[in-house]
């Protein structure tokens, strides 16, 4: 029989119970949850009855095919789960640094395609003991508990935590091949981009990309009723610029990620005074578990100086605010 509230037990709760606990509210099964911990099902079951008895109360609904949580289960698993998180990722942390030294972080595909992963070289010759791993997906993640030193993102500033640091703004351009400049008809001013094949993401006109498609910037030029010779879609901007450096169109391309195309000529900007403003910026955020290590703080520092070398390429001037976040 479970305690009353006056006579409820003072002493810690065990760990192990709270990894039962987990596993069976995960599972809303005993035998799964017991197969997972490698436990018996009756020894899972012990263990949440003992923590029922230290808490008080019942923690879930006991039927005969299946359990289901309390409003008190509900209430711990929300504050047990995120704590062994950080636990487990804790652990992950000490052993990583008794053997090699690591760093992880996460970034979008594209950025990760055309900006960080050409100049990691640089930084792995400078620091071979240094292994370096990518995670590139859309998809935000929580550095407080998740296996990551740092994110690489591509927001507003209003979206952006106050320890974010900015890398470098941004503005679009149209980019070409020389070769297709060369053998094509001329492209001096917008209404010469009806002569070509224009390439731009498939669903920028229906989300939050919107400033990246051709209409905005057409519409910002004076040419709002252009219509292109054709059109080249893409999910991805490594896609979009791959077709351009291969001469199938005129890409309207994010001018960070590709200075380096623009810099060895395999790009060309035919109208360069025509830059179009984003209201997107890059930044770097340090997961708070990680501020202490001297790899991750290498790696920081080396990604704040190759940041500084595109805003010089790119001509970025931040606004007077941003400025102490910067390096």
């Amino acid at each position: 029989m479970l305690h009353s509230q006056t006579h409820l037990r003072s002493r810690p709760i065990s760990a192990g119970q709270l990894r039962a606990f987990e596993a069976v509210a995960r599972h809303l099964n005993f035998r799964a949850a017991s197969e997972e911990l490698a436990l018996t099902q009756s020894a899972v079951s012990r263990q949440i009855q003992g923590l029922e008895e230290d808490v008080g109360v019942s923690l879930f609904h006991r039927h005969t095919r299946a359990v289901e949580l309390t409003s008190a289960g509900g209430l711990l698993l929300r504050a047990v789960t995120p704590s062994l998180e950080r636990i487990d990722g804790a652990v992950r942390q000490i052993r990583q640094s008794a053997g090699r030294k690591s760093v992880s972080l996460t970034t979008f595909a594209s950025f990760a395609s055309m900006w960080l992963i050409p100049r990691l070289e640089v930084f792995q010759q400078d620091n071979p003991d240094i292994d370096i791993r990518i995670d590139a997906s859309d998809a935000a993640v929580d550095l407080d508990v998740a296996d990551l030193d740092l994110a690489l993102r591509y927001a507003p500033a209003n979206r952006m935590p106050p320890h974010a640091i900015r890398l470098f703004g941004e503005q679009i351009t149209p980019v070409i091949s020389p070769w297709l400049l060369k053998s094509g008809p001329p492209l001096k001013k917008p209404d010469d981009l009806a002569q070509f094949t224009l390439i731009e993401a498939g669903d920028a006109h229906h989300t939050h990309l919107d400033w990246l498609s051709w209409r905005r910037w057409l519409d910002q030029h004076a040419a709002p009723k252009l219509e292109a010779k054709r059109w080249l879609y893409f999910n991805y901007s490594y896609q979009m610029v791959q077709a351009a450096l291969t001469g199938q169109g005129v890409v309207l391309a994010r001018l960070p990620l590709i200075s380096e195309s623009l810099a060895l000529g395999d790009l060309v900007e035919p109208l360069p005074h025509m830059r179009m403003d984003s209201p997107m910026d890059y930044w770097l955020i340090i997961g708070p578990r990680n501020v202490a290590r001297p790899e991750v703080m290498a790696f920081c520092e080396w990604l704040k100086d190759q940041a500084a070398q595109t805003r010089q390429a790119i001509g970025d001037v931040p606004d007077p605010d941003t400025l102490d976040g910067l390096d």
